[in-house]
C-alpha cells in the first residue's frame, strides 16, 4: 500500500449521543486520503527565495482552452434543454463523434454503442472495475501505480496486486511477471499508457501480448489511455487492439477529455467496451452520475474535429517541454530521469537512504518546487519523485537547476 496521508480513525462520536459511536467503512478507512492537497501544504512554508513557486504535483493542462470552446460552453450551459437529464451512457452526438475518432485513430470499427461517456476518467475506472470485479477479487496494477486506481480498489475491498515495474526496464511491465500473478480471484489486468506516474510508453507489441494473456486467462484488459494525445510525433496510435475482431470480449479502454481539450473542471471521460461489460457499466453510471454534465458533452462533440489544429499545437508544446525537462535534469548532479513521456517525468533523487517524502517536502518547503514522492505510487519507490511538468512552461522549467542543485535533506 502506498504511503499516502493517513485517514481519520475508524469511529467518530455522534453529537449528543453519549457513548455511542458511528461505525465507518473499514475499507474506506484503510484507503489513504487524497495526497495532492496534503503535499501542497508543504509549499506554504516556502519563503520565495528562489523565485515564484513551481507546482509540478498535478497533471493539469498548462493553458486555457481556445476562446471559441469557452464561448460554446457558455452558450450550451444557457440552453434549457441541456439542463434536463441526458442519456445514461452519454449524449448521442458525443458518443458518435468519439467512436468515429477512435475508428480513424486505431484503424478498427468502433460504434457509438461501444462508447459510454462518464464524469471524468476516474469514474470510468470505477465503472470498469465494478463491471468485472467484486469485493475479495484482485486486479493486477503495474507498480508504481496511479494512486487513485489503488485507492478505488482499496475502498471497494478489491486487492490491488502490484505488478512491479523496474527502473532498468524503463518501468515497462513484463507479461511473464503478470501471468505469474494471475489466480482464480483475478478479474482484470490494468495498463496505463502513457503511464501515470512514470511517463513510460508501452510498445504496441507488449500491449498486444497483454491482450493475448487476458483473453487466454479469461480476465479483462483495462487500458487507460488518458494521455494518448501526447505521444511523440510520428506515433499515430498506441496499439492495434481495436483491429481485432474479438476485442469486445476482453478489452475495456478508458479515456479523458480533460487533458487534450484543457477542460478538467468539466469532468468528461469515456469507456469503450463490448456489450457484456457495457450492460453493467450502464448500472454503475445510473447509480453514480445519472448522466455526465451535458454542456461539455455537446461542445466536445464539435471540438473533436474542429480543434485538431489546436490539439496538435498543444501536443508539440508538451513534447517540447519533455526535451526541456530532460536537459534540465541532466545538468543537475545526482538527479536522473528514469522514465519520461506525455505529462510526467519519474526522477531518481540523489539522496541514498532518505525517504522520498522527506525529499519532496524539502524541495517544496525550501526551494518552492512541488513534486510528489514515489512512495505515493506504491511499494519500493523511495528513490523517486514524480514531476508533472506539462503545466509549467519552458521558462519555468529552465529555472529548475538552481533549485534542484545543492538541496540538502
Amino acid at each position: 500500500m502506498p504511503r499516502l496521508p493517513p485517514s481519520p480513525g475508524p469511529r467518530c462520536p455522534i453529537p449528543g449521543s453519549g457513548d455511542r459511536l458511528l461505525q465507518l467503512n473499514p475499507d474506506l478507512i484503510d484507503t489513504g486520503t487524497p495526497p495532492i492537497p496534503a503535499a501542497r501544504a508543504w509549499m506554504t512554508r516556502y519563503d520565495g527565495g528562489f523565485g515564484p513557486p513551481i507546482d509540478l504535483s498535478q497533471a493539469a493542462p498548462g493553458s486555457a482552452p481556445p476562446a471559441e470552446l469557452l464561448k460554446r460552453l457558455g452558450e450550451a450551459a444557457a440552453r434549457p434543454d441541456i439542463a434536463r437529464y441526458g442519456a445514461i451512457l452519454g449524449d448521442a452526438d458525443l458518443r458518435e463523434s468519439y467512436a468515429a475518432e477512435l475508428s480513424h485513430l486505431y484503424g478498427g470499427e468502433i460504434a457509438s454503442a461501444d462508447v459510454a461517456i462518464t464524469a471524468g476518467c476516474n469514474l470510468a475506472f470505477v465503472a470498469a472495475i465494478l463491471a468485472v470485479a467484486k469485493a475479495g477479487d484482485n486486479v493486477i496494477l503495474p507498480a508504481p501505480w496511479y494512486f487513485n486506481h489503488q485507492m478505488t480498489l482499496q475502498m471497494l475491498g478489491i486487492e490491488a496486486r502490484p505488478l512491479i515495474c523496474r527502473p532498468e526496464d524503463r518501468f515497462v511491465p513484463a507479461v511473464a511477471a503478470a501471468e505469474a500473478l494471475i489466480d482464480g480471484r483475478t478479474r482484470a489486468l490494468v495498463l496505463v499508457t502513457p503511464n501515470n506516474p512514470t511517463g513510460a510508453i508501452y510498445p504496441d507489441g507488449l500491449i498486444a501480448a497483454f491482450a493475448g494473456l487476458a483473453r487466454a486467462r479469461g480476465v479483462a484488459l483495462i487500458i487507460d489511455e488518458t494521455y494518448r494525445d501526447f505521444l511523440a510525433p510520428g506515433a499515430n496510435r498506441a496499439h492495434g487492439l481495436f483491429t481485432e475482431a474479438g476485442w469486445r470480449d476482453h478489452v475495456i479502454q478508458l479515456y479523458s477529455f480533460s487533458k487534450a481539450y484543457a477542460v478538467p473542471g468539466h469532468r468528461v471521460g469515456a469507456i469503450t467496451a463490448g456489450p457484456a461489460p457495457m450492460a453493467q457499466v450502464l448500472k454503475v453510471l445510473d447509480s453514480f452520475q445519472i448522466c455526465a454534465a451535458r454542456p461539455a458533452q455537446g461542445v466536445l462533440a464539435w471540438a473533436i474535429g474542429a480543434m485538431q489544429p489546436w490539439r496538435a499545437e498543444v501536443r508539440a508544446a508538451i513534447n517540447g517541454r519533455i526535451s526541456a525537462f530532460e536537459g534540465v535534469v541532466s545538468s543537475c548532479p545526482g538527479w536522473e530521469i528514469s522514465s519520461i513521456g506525455a505529462y510526467f517525468a519519474y526522477v531518481r533523487h540523489p539522496f541514498d537512504g532518505v525517504p522520498a517524502e522527506r525529499v519532496a517536502e524539502a524541495l517544496a518547503a525550501e526551494r518552492g518546487v512541488l513534486g510528489l514522492p514515489g512512495s505515493y505510487f506504491g511499494p519500493g519507490q523511495e528513490r523517486h519523485l514524480r514531476f508533472a511538468f506539462a503545466n509549467a512552461d519552458v521558462a519555468a522549467i529552465s529555472g529548475l537547476p538552481a533549485r534542484l542543485s545543492g538541496l540538502s535533506v
